[in-house]
């Protein structure tokens, strides 16, 4: 008759609950859900998202942690609430920006949709830094990347209206690159603006001539290019 296994099995890792309780439904709900979530934007931009815990956002907030675990579960909740409010809003900003420039010139598009994804970091650039380096990417919690994925679709869909006048012709690839090279350079500028004041205007010109030229590419097709 074998031995029974003597060896420990792993535990098993609790993954957090980050979808909430219940949405405010009367407008009393919502002002203490609303002062709840501004309680925790700013612990986290002040001690760090490691330091931020439900009692204390309570306190700032002004409630008592029972009314906070009506809504919220956990902490992680509580975070994942306020990545999709502040997605929603770089959202807003873009997506605004972006219905504008349907029919224009690239070259104008381009520049003025650097400025709207300049204008959706400068929501709370703060707020953004610590949603983007310090919260895990645990359930709900990655809220904010669906940001990025929004983009790049709202980029496909611009691409798709200049198709004939552009080089790209793998749209869903080309949408992909300008959409994290462009977000790449504004995430690094604006939150390095601390160092000097930022030149928005230079940001927008070099950066629209960065979308621009790798469109045109004057007329040379990189994937007809001999391989080395």
């Amino acid at each position: 008759m074998p031995l029974a296994s003597t060896t420990p099995k792993p535990a098993r890792t609790r993954r957090p609950r980050t979808v909430p309780r219940k949405a405010p439904t009367q407008e009393r709900a919502q002002v203490t859900v609303t002062a709840i979530l501004d309680a925790t934007a700013k612990l986290l931009t002040t001690l760090g998202y490691d330091r931020t815990s439900t009692n204390r956002v309570a306190v700032a907030a002004g409630v008592s942690v029972g009314s906070l675990y009506q809504y919220f579960p956990s902490k992680e909740a509580l975070v994942a609430a306020l990545a999709e409010r502040h997605g929603k809003e770089m959202s807003r900003v873009t997506q605004e920006k972006l219905a504008e420039l349907a029919n224009a010139p690239l070259e104008l598009a381009a520049r003025e949709l650097v400025s709207a994804m300049v204008d959706a970091h400068l929501v709370d650039p703060k707020l953004h830094k610590v949603l983007m380096e310090q919260v895990p990417r645990v359930g709900r919690l990655d809220r904010l990347e669906s940001y990025e994925r929004e983009m790049c679709q709202l980029v496909r869909t611009a691409l798709e209206l200049r198709r004939h006048d552009i080089a790209p012709t793998n749209l869903d690839v080309a949408a992909f690159v300008l959409t994290h090279a462009v977000e790449g350079v504004i995430h690094h500028a604006v939150f390095e603006a601390h160092r000097g004041a930022l030149d928005r205007e230079g940001l927008a010109d070099e950066t629209a001539t960065l979308i621009v030229r790798y469109l045109r590419r004057d007329g040379v097709n990189p994937s007809k290019l001999p391989r080395v």
